[in-house]
């Protein structure tokens, strides 16, 4: 699988084109451009009757004020499901990471994953000039939103760092929170305090994650550490890599080790350290968003507390439903195909999902 490369795509290549000098400040007026060429049909296909196993088949361009990146759109297989699925990945991120999951949950309507300014190959909000804030990503995401679904009703499944995205966008823009019918949440979080970090542990964090994020120490993170001989050799014994790879066999776990060099290569150095920081003092629990909410929750997640998530979550949320899953760390691995990823699909939401929209 290569990685994904973010060169300057042709205006007749990209699936979606904003332009507005800063949509941060005007999200209200961007405009379409009436430019796809090049794309398979295969993929604005209403419905299908088979999916291919393919994922690149769903995958096209994407270009955002100049930020270029892609999108993964993938029908549902059955004509009569109307449902539109706003999936958004996390922290660690490359689409083909969670085409398992898509493979899920377009059994229960068409899923569309976009990427995250900074992440999965898309360039950084530095290229025009933007730091990577958790209100930057919302303005991003309601934009996407408000030109991907017009006034559709849809239901939002976001992993981790995307479920910190999604609230912060539903708190911002109410109006359309309005359009969304269920907010599932993948080991997503609230709360600084959600964190299982000691006050100690917490402040080096900050202080770790501002250092690196400078940019001469992130350059030598890029090109010195984020190498295939360090990250197979070093990376792989950290304490929080070693849970990744619990019960791995020696084929898998090689798998695993080359996708990985991928995941950290894809992703912008100083986003992911500024992000981390924002995580740190991060603090979702001061608006209410009337939006239901199912939170997908590892038992034995190695970052959060669940009962504290819970807590902020009923804060914030019209409604709250908890599903327990058996993962042994926070997400599954980073190659489970459809069934690895069937666990954060409980059958309490496949029965939620199955229910027709309104």
């Amino acid at each position: 699988m290569p990685v994904p490369k973010t060169g300057a795509l042709p205006l007749g290549d990209a699936l979606i084109v904003f332009y507005r000098s800063n949509y941060t400040k005007n999200i209200g007026n961007y405009q379409r451009l009436p430019c796809m060429t090049r794309v398979n049909q295969l993929q604005f296909s209403s419905s299908m009757s088979k999916l291919s196993a393919d994922p690149q088949d769903y995958i096209v361009p994407l270009s955002i004020n100049g930020l270029d990146g892609r999108m993964m759109r993938v029908p549902a297989p059955n004509k009569k499901t109307d449902r539109e699925i706003l999936m958004l990945y996390g922290h660690h991120a490359l689409i083909e990471r969670w085409w398992g999951l898509v493979q899920n949950y377009c059994q229960y309507g068409a899923v569309t994953l976009p990427d995250l300014p900074g992440f999965g190959g898309m360039d950084s909000f530095a290229k025009i000039g933007q730091k990577p804030t958790i209100d930057n990503y919302a303005d991003y995401l309601a934009a996407f939103i408000k030109l991907r679904y017009k006034r559709k009703e849809i239901t939002i499944v976001a992993i981790s760092f995307g479920f910190v995205v999604a609230t912060r966008m539903l708190q911002k823009y109410p109006e359309l929170a309005k359009r969304v019918t269920i907010m599932i949440s993948i080991v997503g979080f609230m709360h600084r305090d959600d964190f299982l970090f000691k006050p100690r542990q917490r402040r080096v964090f900050r202080l770790g994650t501002r250092l690196f994020a400078t940019r001469p120490v992130a350059f030598v993170i890029r090109y010195a550490f984020l190498t295939p001989y360090v990250l197979k050799t070093i990376y792989a014994k950290l304490p929080a890599s070693k849970r990744r790879f619990i019960d791995v066999d020696p084929l898998e776990y090689a798998e695993m080790m080359e996708f990985e060099v991928k995941l950290w290569q894809s992703n912008d150095v100083r986003t992911h350290w500024l992000t981390t920081y924002e995580f740190l003092n991060l603090d979702n629990c001061d608006r209410r968003v009337e939006v239901p909410v199912w939170h997908i929750a590892a038992k034995y997640d190695h970052y959060f507390d669940n009962h504290t998530v819970k807590q902020h979550m009923l804060v914030v949320f019209s409604e709250y439903h908890q599903v327990l899953t058996n993962t042994k760390a926070h997400t599954p691995s980073v190659v489970a195909d459809k069934k690895g990823l069937a666990v954060l699909l409980p059958r309490k939401v496949r029965q939620v999902l199955a229910k027709k929209t309104t």
